[in-house]
């Protein structure tokens, strides 16, 4: 496929590579979905734009993680009977949800050793402070439970791999896109604005901003961000405790 070079000078002179049909999807979400007419400098305050945009890869990174592997671990454990085994003991199936999600929480810290490292290659002022780091680690398996046990809510309600890959990609993109990760929420419009407020990502990538740069602030402060992934993950565990049984279906 021909490669078509696009150069955003209005953003810090970050040049783009992107196919054809990237660089259309791109220019139809930028113009009719957001509205804007040209390609300006988002308003990141006193954040270098890269800087700005570190938190929310990071967050992409374990969203993506968390999502294919919670739920396509799920679907092949049942095709190989172990669910069946599992579900015929006593242990109680929130019990059973939680130590998936955990499961997701630690293969997702690997993350934030490969995007610390990328990060400072690229001079991204980070916060190395011991606290912080494990603030931030802290975050990433809240971030990591919630998006594992939504996974698994899939996996729980499809039968087949192909269809869980598929709805895993139909669903992540909104939830990045629809969150503060890569742009800040005061350039959306008012819908993407609301859609942004009750999209838990958003308070994900807004607690990592504040704990992970070193210039990095945090909008709604770190404690409430912590306590909306917490009532999140609870809120979705519980769901999934009630569905678990259908998997052996």
């Amino acid at each position: 496929m021909e490669e078509i070079k696009v150069w955003l000078t209005a953003i810090d002179h970050i040049q783009v590579t992107s196919p054809f049909e990237v660089e259309n999807a791109m220019l139809f979400f930028y113009s009719q979905v957001l509205k804007l007419t040209e390609i300006t400098k988002p308003p990141t305050g006193d954040l270098p734009y890269l800087d700005f945009m570190a938190a929310g890869i990071l967050a992409q990174s374990v969203l993506f993680v968390a999502i294919f592997t919670g739920g396509m671990t799920l679907i092949w454990e049942r095709d190989l009977g172990v669910v069946h085994k599992l579900l015929a003991s006593p242990t109680p199936r929130v019990a059973m949800v939680l130590g998936k999600s955990l499961a997701c929480g630690v293969r997702c810290l690997s993350q934030v050793f490969v995007i610390y490292a990328l990060a400072l290659v690229l001079g991204v002022k980070l916060n190395l402070h011991p606290l912080a780091f494990l603030q931030v680690l802290l975050v990433v398996m809240l971030g990591a439970g919630w998006n594992g046990t939504f996974s698994l809510i899939i996996g729980c309600l499809v039968k087949t791999r192909e269809r869980m890959t598929g709805i895993g990609q139909l669903l992540t993109m909104p939830l990045f896109f629809a969150s503060n990760a890569i742009y800040p929420i005061s350039m959306m419009p008012d819908w993407l604005k609301f859609l942004s407020r009750i999209n838990p990502l958003t308070y994900e990538v807004d607690a990592l901003r504040g704990t992970m740069l070193a210039n990095g602030t945090s909008i709604y402060g770190f404690g409430w961000n912590c306590a909306i992934l917490l009532l999140t993950l609870i809120g979705l565990t519980l769901i999934c405790g009630r569905l678990y049984p259908r998997v052996a279906m």
